[in-house]
């Protein structure tokens, strides 16, 4: 990936930890020496309501200082925004879209009218319910971005992410655990196509 930038861009609704997910993604890729950005996007700040985050991230240093309009990769922790935001304006042909959905890549692609591209899906709100007791799909979605994109190992990343929960979660090791195997169980389980 030598002197290629990564742009993705996370569509989520507040209190669903988009913010979170890009910040800890690119945490973790800052730990490695990698360069990046993490910024958020928000229209009326309260909760359920749409937003989105972006990350850039390059072996090389960063010098561009604005939006991102053509993201790599684009992921979706929402299913119900793919009917009132355009979650894939400004994918490039050879693009990435990743939703947390139980459809197949192929059903999202139809619904979408999407032709160019991959589509990823992954249910990671299943995930979280089983593996965290709740419905937080972000943790979920970091696993099923490190299989696609390949830009960390998912070694890495559940490395970076056992030291930050562990600072925060010190006495409650079932939420570590619970998101340490939602990040590993869907980038086992996040179908390309």
């Amino acid at each position: 990936m030598k002197n290629k930038i990564l742009e993705i861009r996370w569509h989520g609704r507040g209190g669903q930890g988009a913010k979170t997910a890009s910040l800890l993604f690119a945490d973790a890729a800052m730990a490695l020496g990698k360069y990046i950005q993490a910024f958020p996007e928000y229209g009326p700040e309260r909760m359920g309501a749409p937003v989105a985050s972006f990350n850039r991230l390059s072996d090389e240093p960063i010098t561009l200082h604005c939006g991102i309009t053509n993201p790599s990769i684009v992921l979706v922790l929402d299913p119900t925004l793919i009917d009132s935001v355009d979650v894939t304006a400004g994918l490039p042909e050879d693009g990435t879209l990743i939703i947390n959905t139980s459809l197949s890549p192929q059903e999202i692609r139809e619904k979408l009218n999407f032709k160019q591209g991959k589509v990823g899906t992954v249910n990671a709100s299943l995930i979280s319910k089983e593996t965290i007791g709740r419905e937080i799909p972000n943790t979920p979605m970091l696993g099923a971005l490190v299989k696609v994109s390949q830009f960390l190992t998912i070694e890495e990343i559940i490395g970076d992410l056992e030291k930050k929960l562990k600072k925060k979660f010190a006495h409650k090791p079932e939420v570590i655990a619970g998101n340490l195997a939602a990040v590993k169980r869907a980038f086992e389980e996040v179908v390309l196509g």
